[in-house]
């Protein structure tokens, strides 16, 4: 598993452009150092859940949120998922900001697509365990998505046991550490017109999907 380059040419802000031999062959040393100094981790759990309104209910725990209640409508359980590629990114961020920052910011948006390459993996299992039982996937959700609050990362990572469990933690402010992490929840549905098969919003054409979300950038 390695980060997708197409995904880290578009973190960086490029739409087909040619790039230049000396920014290729920055790509390719920060995605040989991440490769060999990350550590990608990942847990997830099922849980009963409930959309009613503007509120979600899962495991216990109730959310506020308008746009996590439209995606999660009609899911009588949904998949809590934690995913992390570790701290060599940061690290790697922290070193390169004093040395070199073309690589640092060749590194933020590496290590962004490493773990959304990552999570579509780990979304891939869920989703054979899931058609094991004859059930879909909604596309997942993320706090910092629409209306879900950051605020509910608290909750949810203590929910897993992420700190423990895949040394996932949080700052005061709700934001994960290692900065390449994601938390999201994905809706099981029995109907497969009311699923998702791509895994992020920015590979689909559908601008009209009712579940359609602004994709975030780590």
């Amino acid at each position: 598993m390695k980060a997708d380059r197409k995904e880290t040419l578009r973190y960086l802000g490029y739409r087909g452009q040619e790039i230049d031999s000396q920014t290729e062959r920055l790509l390719d040393e920060v995605e040989a150092e991440l490769e060999r100094d990350s550590s990608p981790k990942s847990i997830y759990q099922e849980y009963p859940c409930e959309a009613d309104g503007d509120k979600v209910t899962i495991g216990g725990f109730t959310i506020q949120s308008a746009n996590l209640a439209k995606n999660l409508k009609g899911c009588g359980h949904a998949v809590l998922l934690a995913a992390t590629i570790g701290r060599a990114a940061d690290f790697m961020v922290k070193k390169y900001s004093v040395t070199n920052m073309a690589k640092a910011a060749i590194t933020q948006a590496a290590g962004a697509a490493y773990i959304e390459s990552y999570v579509d993996e780990v979304q891939s299992a869920i989703q054979k365990e899931a058609a094991a039982r004859g059930l879909y996937l909604r596309p997942r959700f993320s706090p910092g998505y629409g209306d879900f609050d950051l605020s509910c990362q608290k909750e949810l990572c203590a929910m897993l046991e992420c700190s423990k469990r895949i040394g996932l933690t949080l700052t005061e402010g709700n934001l994960m550490m290692p900065t390449k992490s994601v938390t999201a929840l994905i809706g099981l549905t029995a109907k497969a017109r009311e699923s998702c098969q791509m895994e992020t919003c920015s590979q689909c054409g559908n601008v009209d999907c009712e579940f359609r979300k602004e994709e975030s950038r780590g």
